[in-house]
């Protein structure tokens, strides 16, 4: 079980004590925050469950207690250090907790049926655990992001652990050519009369938060309006961020049309070069007739690297509308097998070294999909690891132990500077 679900079943946990008239307890105080019996003894649970142990051992609970007393004493830092998060990057982050559950248990329902309450009421509960949460995750990328391990470290760490290594797993390395199909004019046409049509409703005296909840097609910011919470420079797609940042506070813009739509944004505030604004989006979508060109088009691309008329790496980074790899030849990386997600694996499972997939649908959040066409380059067995073939591989298990262990020593001197009691 993840983290981030644990820490939403904890949250639900408490509020049914709380319905439940159940009388809490507080174990801890940490600086400005509690934790409370039912939290330690869910963890206890959870902890002992997935690993056959008794949740009322002492050791257990007295283990899973300091882990706890660590996350707040950071998320005291954090709060010391003026770590801020959007509204934008919570509702993100909790839109993506909901979408786990909702694998997890089927459907929006299902979750509502399991945890007691309404999906949004869920929202709301976990909005304050999940700023925390995300505070404590910027404070430690902030302080240990650099750190890395040098190639004398890298040689220690694999001499002191290669034989709890075990074998390195199938290792791919995979490219590939991606194509969006187009909206139509014709589509596009109609959508931007709708978001035309909308802006004059508002400013007709239409609420913004309203039209926001029932038109927006962005989930992140739907639910609270279309509100973006602050956003510095560089996060949005530099046509929506050109229309904002000329707006005066609260002035709305006309329709601004992005790679993913049509936007109506308002300026709700500025704060140096922060801007926090709102905005309604009307989503590009395709036809048929798109999708089907894009079939045909990566299909004559594959069918000229077959015929060696040129190299995959030549088209992809010709034709190519990823414009993350399209400038690499359409290298997507090097991969474990057990890495890859469900669609990428269901391709290249069929691969041998050397093929290339035929056209196959491929889904990004947000509705957005495209289709793409796979080249397997090379497929290395399962083997031990090894200096000389699986030196990127250790460097980054060396990197990860180095700041775990810097990051333990941090934390061991929070606790003699942030205020912090047990109370069992």
């Amino acid at each position: 079980m993840s983290l981030k679900i644990l820490s939403l079943l904890i949250l639900i946990v408490g509020h049914l004590f709380a319905q439940a008239g159940v009388i809490d307890k507080v174990v801890a105080v940490v600086d400005n925050e509690i934790i409370l019996q039912s939290e330690l003894d869910f963890q206890a649970s959870v902890y002992a469950s997935q690993r056959g142990m008794d949740p009322k051992s002492p050791e257990l609970r007295t283990q899973l207690l300091n882990a706890m007393i660590d996350e707040k004493l950071v998320y005291a830092q954090a709060e010391l250090d003026s770590i801020t998060v959007t509204d934008a990057e919570v509702a993100q982050r909790i839109e993506y907790q909901i979408q786990v559950l909702k694998q997890q248990y089927g459907s929006e329902a299902s979750i509502e049926k399991m945890y007691g309450m309404s999906l949004e009421k869920i929202k709301r509960e976990l909005r304050d655990d999940v700023r925390k949460n995300l505070m404590v995750q910027r404070l430690r990328e902030k302080n240990f992001a650099p750190v890395e391990a040098s190639r004398r470290e890298v040689e220690e760490f694999y001499q002191n652990y290669k034989d709890s290594l075990g074998m390195i797993p199938e290792k791919l390395r995979i490219f590939h050519i991606f194509r969006n199909p187009k909206t139509t004019d014709r589509l596009k046409n109609q959508y931007r009369d709708f978001a035309k049509a909308v802006l004059d409703s508002i400013k007709q005296g239409a609420s913004f938060e309203e039209m926001a909840k029932k038109y927006s097609e962005d989930p992140g910011s739907k639910a609270y309006g279309g509100d973006l919470g602050f956003v510095k420079k560089g996060v949005f797609y530099p046509q929506f961020e050109a229309a904002a940042y000329a707006l005066e506070v609260g002035q709305l813009s006309d329709v601004v049309e992005t790679p993913v739509g049509y936007h109506i944004i308002e300026l709700l505030e500025r704060r140096g070069e922060s801007i926090h604004t709102r905005h309604i989006l009307f989503k590009f979508k395709t036809d048929e007739g798109a999708d089907l060109e894009a079939i045909e088009f990566l299909t004559e691309l594959r069918d000229s690297v077959v015929n060696e008329v040129n190299t995959f790496q030549y088209y992809a980074k010709r034709y190519s509308e990823d414009k993350e790899t399209a400038p690499f030849s359409g290298d997507l990386g090097t991969f474990y097998l057990n890495q890859l997600d469900k669609n990428l694996l269901d391709v290249v499972s069929k691969l041998k070294q050397g093929e290339i997939s035929f056209p196959k649908r491929i889904d990004y959040a947000q509705g957005i999909y495209g289709y793409h066409i796979v080249y397997l380059q090379s497929r290395v067995p399962q083997h031990p690891a090894s200096l000389e073939e699986d030196y990127a591989e250790l460097k980054r298990l060396a990197d990860e132990y180095k700041k775990q262990k810097q990051y333990e020593t941090w934390v061991a001197s929070l606790r003699n500077k942030i205020y912090w009691e047990v109370r069992l």
